[in-house]
Parts: C-alpha cells; structure tokens; sequence
C-alpha cells in the first residue's frame, strides 16, 4: 500500500484520501479492509481528536497487479469547529 494522497474538500469535516494498491502476492486478493484514523487538529496544530472509520478494499486485485481508490473521508461536522479541520494520518491494511 503507498503513502496516502490527502486533498481537501469544500467541507473541513472531510477530505479525500487515495492510495494505490499493490499485490505482489501469487494470487488474487478477495477481500479485506483499509481503516482510516482521521485527526481533528486546530490552527495550531494541536491534535485533539482521532475519529476511526473502515471501508472495504477495493478487490479484487490480480496477483502482481495495482490498484488505485480514492475515498472521501468524512468526520461529523460537530466535531471540527470553525478554525479546525481534519487530517487522515493514520491508514492501515487488512488483508483476506
């Protein structure tokens, strides 16, 4: 799995996140999941918040091939008050 991509969206309380796929395996993977922990942080930097969210990989995927997705990760608005946002730092991989 690369490094995520994150781009901003019209709403603080989302962002899209894409990461690229690659099975080096010798078969197909049928399922799995990619979990998202998204940081609320403030102006400052100060990290005050991390929400989770999960949502299935996108298979299958070939042996030896890559696949790229990009999903809109979203926090509840109430959560990110004016003058925060969100940050996905945290992506990780289960794989089936």
């Amino acid at each position: 799995m690369s490094e995520p991509v994150r781009a901003g969206t019209e709403q603080r309380w989302c962002e899209d996140v894409t990461l690229v796929f690659h099975n080096s395996g010798g078969r197909a993977v049928g399922s799995g999941t990619v979990a998202f922990g998204t940081h609320v942080v403030d102006g400052l930097g100060i990290d005050w918040a991390t929400r989770e969210s999960t949502v299935p990989l996108p298979t299958p995927i070939r042996a030896g091939a890559r696949t790229e997705k990009t999903w809109t990760v979203c926090v509840d608005a109430w959560r990110v008050p004016l003058g925060m946002h969100i940050e996905t730092r945290d992506v990780s991989v289960q794989w089936h």
